[in-house]
């Protein structure tokens, strides 16, 4: 045991010196308004936040990091790819920033810096006739959670549930619960919300497992990226422009209180 938490502290502290020495290949915000474009990374596969209409990358996430930039004077390049490889694609400045529902967290924050939320939330226990609604019902249970998520991480910890079956996009989580693979899905909120007004038999939302503050995320120490990019954030909220998409997507203000 105190081999593995050695091990464990040896690899943070590396994640840690690699992050700190690397912040010159990082651009700045100077670099990026040179360049005119700053280039952003999402999933491209969790509705309503971020997803594609045939196509076109879309979703509250997506057209409000349209919207920042636009407050910055700078055009977007998206990019789109698995959820797991977006910080680590952050690390190795593949991109200058991600947006793509991340919940802050402690583990997280060594390794990148988060902006301020643009959104809180938390997941939820969904089941498909509602029996399984509470952390207590999980008991016994195979719950399904996407890979790298704070659900996935948060029902590990829940006592007693049978087992938790990770997948590598949060829809593919959902599938398995509605095709009976797995007694309960963990998601967010919102997600869950969206998912039953497109197609509410078959599915019940219930408690709450946990609360999260959801941010961008940029490269550890960029900080003149990060306070440029809260100055327009917190413009858009400001300016009804943030309160609009909300309310297009979410069908209601899901800012921070």
């Amino acid at each position: 045991m105190k081999r593995l938490t050695t091990l464990k502290l040896l690899a943070v502290s590396c994640i840690a010196a690699f992050a700190f020495t690397s912040n010159a290949s990082a651009r700045t915000v100077d670099e990026i308004k040179a360049d005119g474009k700053i280039i952003i990374a999402t999933e491209g596969a969790y509705p309503p936040f971020n997803y594609f209409q045939g196509s076109k990358l879309t979703g509250f996430e997506v057209e409000l990091g349209d919207a920042v930039a636009k407050k910055m004077g700078l055009k977007v390049e998206w990019k789109s790819l698995s959820f797991d490889a977006l910080l680590a694609g952050l690390r190795q400045d593949r991109w200058d920033l991600v947006i793509a529902s991340f919940g802050i967290t402690e583990e997280r924050a060594k390794a990148v810096t988060f902006t301020q939320p643009h959104y809180c939330s938390g997941g939820v226990i969904v089941s498909r006739d509602g029996s399984v609604k509470t952390a207590a019902d999980l008991a016994g249970k195979v719950v399904a959670a996407q890979t790298g998520s704070t659900y996935f991480e948060n029902v590990k910890k829940v006592p007693g549930v049978k087992e938790v079956k990770n997948y590598p996009q949060d829809t593919d989580a959902r599938a398995a619960l509605q095709n009976g693979r797995v007694d309960a899905w963990i998601s967010d909120r919102f997600v869950v919300k969206t998912a039953l007004e497109s197609n509410p038999a078959g599915m019940k939302m219930g408690d709450f497992l946990f609360v999260e503050r959801i941010a961008s995320a940029i490269k550890k120490g960029n900080n003149t990226l990060g306070a440029a990019y809260d100055k327009a954030l917190a413009e858009v909220m400001a300016d009804g422009t943030y309160k609009a998409l909300s309310e297009k997507y979410l069908k209601e203000d899901v800012r921070c209180k």
